[in-house]
């Protein structure tokens, strides 16, 4: 059977996903994901893998909890939709974090069905926790009520999984990432190539190499909105010439130089 599928259906695909969060349908939600699925969540954090290791994710952060997603829009780009927009959670406790976010989904057929093979939510998990605590008593009741669940859901292993979330490229990464984008936007080829890694791989749209030449050309007027980092991540909110897209940006190690960039505009 065809490995594509029309936007329509991806959208359809992934809409699925705040629906049955919404209802706490546990069942649903994980019945999304195909076999051998992937939540990371935040990226950076360790991932989750698997129909068990996926239940145990729901159970840790999502049906405790009531959840609204509030989408900015959609890139639906190959069998990939990336989602920009603000998740509010509300705790049981009655405290409600605002998290900006980009969903990633790539999406696969399985048995004629279209199932999440991979799901990557790109947010600031230090900023999330911020806002806990800021909450006063009620949020420090609420992150006292998430530590016993993550112990018990995820093990020690799994609350150090967790943790790894706060490793980020930092503000350099941030810099070096929207600096590039900043170049590319104004026509400086030079300083695209400065600021590439060796063998960096470039991508516009997402799926299409493109050389450096050919990625300045594609950027040109191109204006930068929202910047999430998480783990190695730099995660772009854009506009361009074809409309609104998102720019994922992988920062080499170090931090000052970037080793890819896919930019995912609609088709």
């Amino acid at each position: 059977m065809s490995e594509t599928a029309s936007a329509a259906e991806l959208l359809a695909a992934v809409e699925a996903s705040p629906r049955a969060v919404a209802v706490h349908d546990r069942d649903a939600w994980v019945g999304l994901f195909a076999p051998g699925a992937t939540v990371e969540d935040p990226v950076g954090a360790r991932p989750h893998i698997g129909r068990a290791a996926i239940e145990r994710f729901y159970d840790t952060f999502i049906g405790p909890n009531g959840i609204a997603f509030s989408i900015d829009h959609d890139v639906v780009c190959g069998m990939t939709v990336f989602r920009d927009l603000v998740i509010e959670t509300t705790m049981s406790t009655g405290v409600t974090l605002r998290v900006p976010m980009h969903l990633r989904y790539d999406v696969e057929r399985v048995d004629g069905e279209l199932k999440i093979r991979t799901l990557h939510a790109h947010w600031e998990l230090p900023t999330m926790i911020a806002q806990l605590l800021s909450a006063g008593l009620r949020g420090l009741a609420a992150a006292a009520k998430l530590t016993p669940q993550l112990l018990g859901n995820q093990g020690i292993g799994g609350a150090l999984g967790f943790a790894r979330g706060f490793v980020r490229v930092g503000p350099a990464g941030r810099r070096a990432a929207t600096g590039l984008l900043g170049h590319a936007a104004r026509g400086n080829g030079e300083a695209v190539r400065a600021a590439l890694a060796p063998g960096a791989v470039l991508e516009w749209p997402a799926g299409t190499p493109a050389d450096a030449d050919e990625f300045v050309a594609r950027a040109a007027g191109v204006e930068v909105g929202k910047t999430l980092v998480a783990g190695r991540y730099v995660t772009v909110s854009v506009e361009t010439t074809a409309g609104p897209g998102i720019a994922e940006i992988v920062v080499a190690r170090g931090g000052r130089q970037i080793s890819a960039v896919r930019v995912f505009l609609a088709e």
